[in-house]
């Protein structure tokens, strides 16, 4: 699909007037204001301060004051159904593509959407976002999203296999994800490396559900059938969603039920 910047829409506008001529006085002059406005925003150097006053506005005008019942209970308690582990990538907001409401879904988002294995020396901030969500929150579905054209899943990829790092923070993070690759490797090795990175995308939602595991609460809870693990992968070039269950059993293999497609 073609996309158009302010400049064409500035020039579009122009031509409409030019070439209708006959135009009502009143339907002309808007179109040249629009056209006046759209030169101004063209024009206007961006503002984060402004960008996050005239987000907020709106917020509370459209939304906060629209439904006093849903932010007075909010006020006084949350009860998510909802652990969301998502990528921190702008384009992957779990909530807007997923039409969450606030209150719906308790979130971590992170590099690479990973859900590292249990370790009380490392890792605390995942940790006592699973333990504060399963054990006080009470949710009931935990769903990893992975996405189409991480960046976090092409570093892992790339790095080389003798352990050299370039990076303070990110390759030695990605690293949880290595099992996923080796099996990326061996499986799918003849492809081109994107396409392998998509099959690294989707494996590696099932690492963190593996990961999961590891936590007795959660492990109590997928027993117990009161807590489901849930992987998802969502494609923003297509649009698509992909969702599956894992597969629990009493053995110390872990399986994946074949994806739902929405």
């Amino acid at each position: 699909m073609a996309k158009y910047s302010c400049d064409d829409a500035i020039e579009g506008l122009k031509k409409l007037l030019s070439k209708k001529g006959n135009l009502e006085s009143v339907a002309a002059a808007k179109i040249k204001r629009l056209t006046d406005e759209l030169k101004v925003t063209a024009e206007k150097p961006f503002n984060p301060v402004e960008k996050i006053k005239i987000g907020f506005t709106h917020f509370r005008k459209e939304k906060f004051e629209k439904n006093p019942a849903l932010y007075g209970e909010l006020a006084r308690r949350q009860n998510p159904k909802f652990l969301v582990f998502a990528c921190s990538d702008s384009r992957v907001c779990p909530s807007h593509i997923l039409d969450f409401q606030p209150g719906d879904a308790f979130v971590v988002r992170n590099i690479a959407n990973i859900v590292p294995p249990y370790d009380q020396t490392k890792n605390s901030g995942v940790g006592a976002a699973i333990e504060y969500a399963v054990l006080h929150l009470n949710v009931e579905n935990i769903v990893v999203i992975g996405h189409s054209g991480c960046g976090g899943i092409e570093k892992l990829m790339s790095m080389p296999d003798d352990g050299t790092t370039d990076s303070d923070f990110i390759e030695n993070w990605v690293k949880i994800f290595l099992p996923a690759k080796a099996k990326v490797k061996e499986e799918w090795g003849g492809l081109e490396i994107f396409e392998q990175c998509s099959f690294l995308e989707r494996e590696t939602v099932n690492i963190s559900l593996s990961n999961l595991l590891s936590y007795p609460y959660v492990r109590e809870g997928v027993a117990n059938k009161t807590l489901s693990l849930k992987g998802a992968y969502y494609d923003f070039y297509d649009g698509d969603f992909e969702l599956w269950d894992l597969e629990f059993g009493t053995s110390p293999s872990i399986g994946f039920s074949p994806s739902i497609a929405i």
